[in-house]
């Protein structure tokens, strides 16, 4: 400390008086926190870029090694579609299946986690266990015997809508626990609460509980969506004409055996197939994980 200061009696801020780490000493931890998320942040996204710029360079740029095209050629999209006749057919299939898939998986999650948080009943420890052993088996390669012979038995083989009660099993065991997560942190007083103005079940889920589960509602949206969205080895088993299936197999068709392709017509229809689920994603991020640091980190 400065004798001006001492007869001032006042004192010096502690980073005159004695810090002179400068000011990388001073932040080292943010900085290198955020060095690592912006590697594996380029790690992520380099690919994609990579995709997206492949998907317009014309046929010469690409075959040579430079990332940036010199010339721009959107023309590969319209002859995706010229190419794959069912390609619209395949897109609306899976729409369709991935949202009927969201809605009902969504739909069960919030029935079972609430019931096993506020209805009390025999057989809901045994229940949960259950839920949790089955995240630890391969569930959709040890049971695609089974499925395909239920599936054969219903009549459901080759029907695209006979993929929507498979792909609901899928993620319905993470959902209902990531559920009940979320129904734990309504406090029980104010259920009783409800029950004692009258309230049935019924009315305090829709009025109490859904509203404030909201968060918790949008991490089960967005994980059964890219996994509804960009499921395989179902589809491929389960169906068998072209205009039956999802834009998964179709992707893989045309990688494998749709006659010529050149790589950016094939990275078209990359684009085509996971566009939807990172625009998806990029709208719901922050109520994703919000929903994440509320429920599944509790769960």
């Amino acid at each position: 400390m400065s004798v001006e200061a001492i007869d001032r009696g006042g004192f010096q801020p502690a980073e005159v008086v004695g810090d002179t780490r400068g000011w990388f000493g001073r932040n080292r931890g943010p900085v290198i926190r955020h060095v690592v998320i912006n590697f594996f942040m380029i790690i992520i996204l380099a690919p994609l870029a990579w995709v997206l710029i492949m998907s317009v360079k014309s046929r010469p740029d690409s075959m040579r090694g430079d990332f940036w095209p010199r010339r721009f050629d959107f023309t590969h999209y319209g002859y995706v579609f010229d190419k794959i006749d069912t390609l619209p057919v395949n897109l609306f299939n899976s729409i369709y299946v991935t949202t009927a898939t969201v809605l009902l998986t969504t739909a069960c999650a919030v029935l079972a986690g609430y019931a096993l948080v506020h209805m009390r009943a025999r057989g809901m420890g045994i229940m949960i266990a259950v839920l949790l052993v089955s995240l630890y088996l391969p569930i959709r390669v040890v049971s695609i015997i089974s499925i395909y012979e239920i599936q054969s038995f219903l009549n459901l083989i080759n029907v695209t809508s006979g993929l929507i009660l498979p792909y609901v099993t899928l993620n319905l065991a993470i959902s209902v626990l990531i559920m009940r997560s979320m129904f734990q942190l309504i406090p029980h007083q104010m259920i009783e609460a409800a029950k004692m103005d009258g309230a049935g079940h019924w009315r305090i889920l829709w009025s109490i509980g859904l509203p404030m589960v909201r968060n918790g509602l949008v991490v089960i949206f967005i994980v059964n969506f890219v996994t509804a969205w960009g499921e395989f080895l179902l589809c491929s088993t389960l169906t068998n004409d072209q205009d039956r299936r999802t834009m998964p197999v179709v992707l893989a068709a045309a990688q494998g055996g749709l006659g010529q392709w050149t790589w950016p017509a094939l990275a078209a229809v990359y684009v085509i197939v996971v566009a939807p689920g990172i625009v998806a994603f990029a709208f719901a991020q922050k109520l994703f994980f919000k929903g994440l640091a509320e429920g599944v980190v509790k769960g």
